[in-house]
């Protein structure tokens, strides 16, 4: 979203919000009814479901669903108001009904691909993740005039909510780590948790970031050990499947999956909508733009 349409949407916000009661009904009727359409055009898959991009499996468990490329990037462009990015092969629900993108305590996983290569394993157990996070902190920290100039809010990398742990016997690495926001005159909006898994390949690596209240954290961690053990590359794909005479290496280890999570790059800052999924207003605003959804919701938060 660029800062400009950022803004508009803010004064439309604000408009629908202080509009009179009746005026603020009517339009919660439609944009309720126009959620309710857009939902229904929704096909979640349930069960084993092939990722061909990535030549990946997801076997999900009986309580979880998955929406393709198609509909993954429609949630995230049209009900959650994102820069359209056609990276975004999918995204994991925590249940079988769409509903579920509605509701402000759930998560959600956004599934993307990096064939950048094989990606060696050799650092995974030499790394000193405290360091890490301090550089990590301090390169946030830097990077805040520039959010701030283009209309985003300042983020302060609090900590990690869980530290990296990479597991050599699946080529799985996966952490979490607490995002606070704040506006330009400092004022804490909100609290995030950013929940990010890599399954290494044979060409490359599948990420699956799930974001959530920092409220949650209990709930997400007892469900991430279920998404971590869904991800599995197909047969000849697999990390041990790499042929050193043959295949690409990357040009970075463990280390980098983890410190360059933090860039734009990785798609969390870029992608506000899908990061921001646990902010309840920033939800609002997305939603604004196309027709002021959750004008209750907003006004239940205020009155807070």
């Amino acid at each position: 979203m660029t800062s400009k349409s950022f803004l508009a949407a803010l004064g439309l916000l604000a408009a629908f919000a202080f509009s009179p009661a009746t005026h603020a009904d009517t339009a919660d009727d439609q944009g309720d009814a126009k959620v309710e359409a857009f939902l229904k055009t929704l096909h979640p898959k349930t069960g084993d479901v092939n990722v061909p991009e990535a030549q990946a499996t997801l076997k999900l468990g009986s309580n979880y669903s998955y929406l393709g490329a198609d509909d993954a990037q429609r949630v995230l462009t049209q009900l959650w108001d994102n820069p359209p990015d056609k990276e975004v092969l999918g995204m994991i629900l925590p249940s079988t009904d769409p509903k579920i993108l509605l509701d402000e305590k759930a998560w959600a996983v956004v599934v993307t691909y990096s064939a950048d290569g094989y990606v060696s394993d050799e650092d995974a157990a030499k790394i000193d993740y405290s360091d890490m996070l301090k550089d990590m902190q301090q390169a946030t920290k830097d990077e805040n005039p520039e959010r701030l100039k283009q209309g985003y809010p300042a983020i302060e990398l609090v900590g990690w909510a869980e530290p990296p742990r990479y597991d050599s016997s699946s080529h799985k690495l996966y952490w979490a780590r607490n995002l606070k926001f704040s506006g330009a005159d400092g004022k804490d909006e909100s609290s995030t948790l950013n929940y990010a898994i890599r399954v290494l390949g044979r060409h490359g690596y599948l990420s699956l970031n799930a974001v959530a209240p920092m409220a949650e954290l209990a709930q997400v961690r007892a469900d991430m050990p279920d998404v971590v053990s869904m991800a599995e590359f197909d047969a000849g794909n697999r990390y041990t499947d790499y042929n050193s005479s043959t295949d690409k290496l990357a040009a970075y280890g463990i280390g980098a999956l983890v410190a360059g999570g933090i860039a734009a790059k990785a798609g969390l800052f870029a992608k506000l909508g899908v990061l921001l999924l646990a902010l309840k207003k920033f939800i609002v605003i997305g939603i604004a733009a196309i027709g002021g959804v959750f004008a209750k919701l907003f006004k239940g938060k205020k009155a807070n």
